[in-house]
């Protein structure tokens, strides 16, 4: 069977399923591991698919991809993005990390670090950071969004008002071109919104897949960012636009 007629059968065993696996297709077709590889490349670049690991799954527009989906996707980007983010984060100071897989990375890699206040909704960080004795983790509180272990909602919000942070490391679902910050929940944007307030500088950690997703709800402009760590070169007219906005790009690894 041709790419021409396997394509079609394939998103439709996604809408069905929510996801496919490569395995899964290639039983399914008859054919190589290797060319449903190549099938879910071409689906994805076309916009119709989202690789994952293992597979692809329908891509997000109005709800957010399945917390484990998310992550595994792109794993190694997110890893140098993390890297050159703990970089930028001195010994001895406070941050909130928010809700993301990103923000997670960012705080693996700050097991090493000394004498540090963080503040964080995201019960992830904080499991990462119990292994860390040189780290002092404060949870928000709040109510618990169990997809993904976030704490949402007005407790949240007065508990971050009560701090000034040195730096908030922060994440995001999409971003458009006009830089523009996006998420699908309203109370997790307005915890976003607070964080930002609260802190002196703000560091965005996304890499390049928020790019090719739209969310219905705005978090900020990239102009209220002070550093933006991605894994690949921003799309036009955003370089020049940050450039504009004072706002420092770095592309991870």
């Amino acid at each position: 069977m041709s790419q021409t007629f396997r394509h079609p059968e394939i998103l439709e065993t996604a809408r069905r399923l929510g996801k496919v696996t490569v395995e899964g297709l290639a039983e399914q077709f008859g054919v190589t591991l290797q060319t449903i590889r190549r099938d879910l490349t071409e689906l994805a670049d076309a916009g119709k698919l989202e690789r994952v690991h293992g597979g692809a799954v329908l891509p997000s527009g109005t709800t957010n991809i399945v917390y484990e989906e998310r992550r595994t996707l792109n794993q190694e980007g997110k890893q140098a993005i993390a890297r050159a983010c703990a970089r930028d984060i001195p010994d001895g100071c406070s941050l909130f990390l928010n809700i993301g897989t990103s923000t997670e990375a960012v705080a693996r890699e700050l097991l090493h670090h000394r004498d540090l206040l963080v503040v964080t909704n995201n019960m992830n960080v904080a499991n990462i950071l119990v292994a860390n004795s040189d780290c002092q983790t404060i949870l928000t509180g709040g109510t618990l969004r169990r997809t993904d272990g976030g704490l949402i909602g007005t407790l949240t919000i007065d508990t971050i008002r009560k701090f000034k942070f040195d730096l908030a490391v922060i994440g995001c679902s999409a971003l458009d071109t006009e830089g523009d910050l996006l998420d699908f929940d309203i109370q997790e944007v307005g915890v976003s919104q607070t964080i930002i307030a609260q802190s002196r500088r703000t560091f965005l950690v996304a890499d390049h897949s928020k790019f090719k997703r739209s969310a219905p709800a705005r978090i900020t402009s990239m102009s209220e960012i002070d550093t933006f760590y991605t894994d690949e070169a921003l799309p036009p007219p955003l370089p020049e636009r940050c450039e504009g906005w004072e706002t420092t790009v770095i592309v991870g690894g």
